[in-house]
């Protein structure tokens, strides 16, 4: 790839991802270096799950949100309209649950949220399906919005790599369709359970304004930022106010909820869901 840069007379690469992306830039940038060429690279965050360290926010986070909101409401319409209606809405998040949590905010609809730093249980004491036996008991229907990672603790094997050795993760909403079924069945409640899958709606359409205006900031400090000699450097919001942070430090790890933070805390006020079906005090989680 740095052979083919040169060939092409390339100088500045601006690269726009996700911490994999910022990943493959900083071995790219490192093998810049070795070859001691002028080529400068500089990443603009770019990843609707919000989950680069270091930075307030990426481009796209907004945008995934808000259409997240209108799936939900969909949702929680579709379970208004039947006796036991359970919406169940499936987000992107393979590891971090920002999205899905920032769209449960947004909307006050939601009654159970579960992400992928919060293990849950199923079945016992403050497990997901007393607690959603009750709710219907209580309301007569109920919206659930899951994170795609969420739950990946209650599956028997490991789905192993994908291609890029990534960990793949397991289809978690035609699990719980089918484990929701089972167990309001066996609980002689009455259910009907409506299941949307909305990710590459919210992943493909355009940007709303807030989103453009701020990619329309990164790409101007990024072309600064290159044209002043800088490399190995992402450029985003941190605090408020645009920045560089070093690649390394983006491309290190990312970033989660909180599961004892401020915003985990807002969102089980939000929901009213038990603690116990959205959190473990230790230890593995019984399905």
């Amino acid at each position: 790839m740095v052979d083919t840069l040169v060939r092409l007379g390339v100088d500045v690469l601006f690269v726009i991802g996700g911490d994999g992306t910022m990943r493959g830039a900083l071995a790219l940038a490192g093998e810049i270096r070795e070859r001691g060429l002028s080529i400068a690279v500089v990443g603009v965050p770019k990843t609707i799950d919000n989950d680069l360290e270091y930075l307030d926010q990426s481009f796209g986070f907004e945008t995934a949100y808000s259409l997240a909101v209108e799936s939900i409401l969909g949702a929680h319409n579709e379970a208004r309209g039947v006796p036991g209606g359970i919406g169940l809405v499936k987000l992107m998040g393979r590891h971090s649950g920002l999205l899905t949590c920032h769209a449960a905010l947004a909307t006050s609809e939601v009654n159970f949220c579960l992400i992928p730093e919060v293990p849950f249980r199923l079945e016992g004491e403050g497990g997901l399906l007393d607690a959603l036996a009750s709710r219907l008991a209580e309301r007569g229907h109920a919206v659930i919005v899951a994170a795609e990672g969420a739950g990946q603790h209650l599956f028997d094997e490991e789905p192993g790599l994908d291609a890029s050795g990534n960990r793949r993760l397991h289809d978690l909403g035609p699990f719980l369709v089918d484990r929701i079924r089972k167990g309001l069945a066996a609980r002689e409640v009455v259910h009907s359970v409506k299941y949307i899958d909305p990710s590459y709606i919210v992943r493909s359409l355009p940007a709303r304004p807030p989103d453009s205006v701020y990619c329309w900031r990164l790409a101007q400090h990024a072309v600064h930022a290159a044209m002043s000699g800088r490399t190995e450097m992402v450029v985003g919001l941190w605090h408020g106010r645009m920045v560089h942070v070093p690649m390394r430090l983006v491309a290190s790890g990312g970033k989660r909820v909180d599961p004892e933070g401020d915003l985990w805390l807002s969102v089980l006020e939000s929901t009213g869901q038990p603690a116990l079906a959205g959190s473990l005090d230790g230890g593995s989680a019984p399905r």
